[in-house]
């Protein structure tokens, strides 16, 4: 069985071989040097465990060039250590993408879909997003916090009449402003983490194979579905 030493050493070269090929192989540019500038460009994970990474070359270099013997070395990596340079290692060569986790039925509305028959979907399935579309092609997201402001905006001219109303209505009324992104199958989940932390009004990420937004909906991800499991997974 493997040392830690040694199970420390193999994930630490791979992440060093990737780090290199992202950066089309610099010559005489060390591992810390190749954290720092990809954490500074499109790297997502790489940014993330920029801190860990560069205390791992710390003890990295103690393990390669401070050794007391041949089977003796002067730091020997703990079992956390170990088991969170696997973790980086996992996230940089194999990402998590959202298909097949956040595969699911979506169902699609057109957007002549009279307003109570959305509200009795609403009240009976407890749908909370409608992909709204026009013969194929996408028009927008109707949400439960677009439906309640435009309901409530209707409430100040008395007397709330549904009747003769319709889905594109609400979109309409909800301005140019965008609660919705799209992205393909093969995004990775902590690029959608991304989407939800730099754009507060984002209420969902919608999956079609290639991202085009009349292509078939493959799924839905909503910010809990995100930041629940990630505080789940930091329990």
């Amino acid at each position: 069985m493997a040392s830690g030493a040694d199970q420390f050493l193999s994930s630490f070269n791979r992440i060093e071989k990737r780090l290199r090929d992202e950066l089309d192989n610099p010559r005489n540019m060390g591992f810390s040097e190749m954290v720092r500038r990809l954490s500074k460009s499109k790297n997502i994970n790489v940014r993330r465990a920029e801190d860990d990474l560069l205390q791992m070359a710390q003890l990295r270099n103690a393990i390669v060039h401070e050794k007391i013997g041949e089977n003796f070395v002067i730091a020997e990596p703990n079992e956390w250590v170990v088991n969170r340079i696997q973790e980086i290692e996992r996230s940089l060569l194999a990402p998590e993408k959202v298909m097949p986790r956040f595969a699911k039925r979506v169902t699609g509305f057109e957007k002549h879909l009279p307003l109570p028959e959305l509200l009795k979907i609403v009240a009976q399935k407890r749908y909370s997003q409608f992909p709204i579309y026009d013969n194929g092609r996408f028009l927008g997201l109707i949400t439960l916090r677009m439906l309640g402001y435009w309901l409530a905006k209707e409430s100040l001219h008395g007397e709330i009449k549904l009747a003769g109303r319709t889905a594109d209505e609400l979109l309409a009324g909800d301005g140019k402003r965008s609660n919705f992104c799209f992205v393909s199958a093969e995004t990775t989940i902590v690029e959608v983490e991304e989407l939800f932390q730099k754009n507060a009004l984002l209420e969902a990420v919608l999956i079609t194979k290639d991202k085009n937004p009349n292509g078939n909906l493959l799924g839905i991800i909503r910010p809990r579905d995100i930041f629940k499991e990630e505080r789940v997974e930091n329990l």
